[in-house]
């Protein structure tokens, strides 16, 4: 009976997280919006760390109640669910040819994050020296988001100039659409506190019952947030894929997901490791398999979809392929405990 109620309180904090992200960025959005700041400035920032807030939440949870295996197994399990399922997908299903202005900066960034981070934890711990030098990525990949969309935005200002009347008639109609009701501001605000506590009681749920998961099933706690914590915190992003492949973007899709574990990486960990500052940074639990399988199978499969992709300026199907071969491989060997 134990087990069936943890299995499900699991599930519920999977859902609040899920639906409460839903909410909290589509509040989040409207109400920047509403304030008058610019679309790029909520994309690149509101929206890019809105989506990453499950994993934030209970990565940080886990982390301030001692429990780095959670913490670390949850971020990096994150970007490798992410990468070799999600982006593998996505490859497969829709392989498509790339800008290498777009993506290059991005793809590089996630590769030396994720490799900066595996040099930083060698010695089992990673300092709050070195969490701030990995935020630095974070804040390089936030500009970097700044200042290309706000490039986007003078591109499309430029070929608007010559409709003046259009823009004229059009005026009124904009700012009547603008208007919003009372109830329609109460009804945003409601769902953005109501989509904050999902994140945060979701968050909660899933760190508490995963770990009472992992306790009385007999799973190490490692495995419950490299696979299912990991996977569940992914949702949106998968969600997000399928949409894309739906509507032939695979560029939105692989995009959406290389931002994404920029973040994950480079903000979650760090703040991690932050949270853990007494004990002089975050613990790297368990060592050998996190050095030795986590982290390496993380950079590997980072390597797979970004370096041939840029090579050849094209989503190959056999990268795909490779992606979600190899994660099937590395679950079942997380699961049988061969390392």
């Amino acid at each position: 009976m134990d087990v069936v109620l943890a299995i499900v309180l699991f599930v519920v904090g999977l859902l609040l997280i899920i639906k409460g992200g839903d909410w909290f960025v589509d509040a989040a959005s409207w109400i920047a919006e509403k304030f008058g700041i610019p679309k790029f400035i909520i994309g690149a920032t509101i929206v890019s760390l809105a989506t990453t807030l499950p994993e934030l939440l209970v990565s940080v949870i886990a982390a301030a109640g001692g429990s780095s295996e959670m913490a670390i197994g949850n971020a990096v399990g994150s970007v490798t669910a992410n990468t070799g399922l999600i982006m593998g997908i996505s490859m497969i299903c829709l392989p498509t040819a790339i800008s290498r202005k777009d993506y290059g900066f991005k793809g590089i960034l996630l590769i030396v994050t994720c490799a900066l981070l595996y040099v930083l934890c060698l010695n089992g711990i990673l300092p709050v020296w070195g969490a701030f030098v990995v935020l630095l990525c974070c804040v390089v990949f936030m500009t970097e988001n700044v200042f290309a969309a706000k490039k986007e935005m003078l591109k499309g200002k430029e070929l608007s100039d010559g409709m003046t009347e259009v823009k004229a008639e059009t005026e009124e109609e904009d700012e009547k659409s603008k208007k919003s009701s009372k109830r329609e501001v109460v009804f945003s605000i409601g769902k953005f506190i109501i989509g904050a506590a999902g994140i945060v009681g979701g968050a909660q749920l899933l760190v508490t019952y995963g770990q009472k998961l992992a306790y009385l099933i007999g799973i190490p706690e490692s495995i419950v947030a490299l696979t299912m914590v990991a996977i569940g915190t992914s949702l949106p992003e998968l969600v997000t894929t399928i949409t894309a492949i739906k509507k032939k973007e695979a560029g939105l899709s692989v995009g959406n997901i290389i931002g994404a574990n920029i973040i994950d990486l480079s903000l979650i960990l760090p703040v991690c490791a932050f949270v853990g500052a007494k004990n002089g940074g975050l613990t790297v639990s368990p060592l050998e398999q996190t050095l030795y399988l986590d982290f390496p199978v993380c950079l590997g499969l980072t390597l797979i979809a970004i370096v041939p992709t840029l090579v050849f300026g094209k989503y190959r199907r056999w990268q795909g392929i490779l992606l979600c071969g190899l994660y099937v491989a590395y679950v079942v060997v997380l699961c049988l405990g061969i390392f």
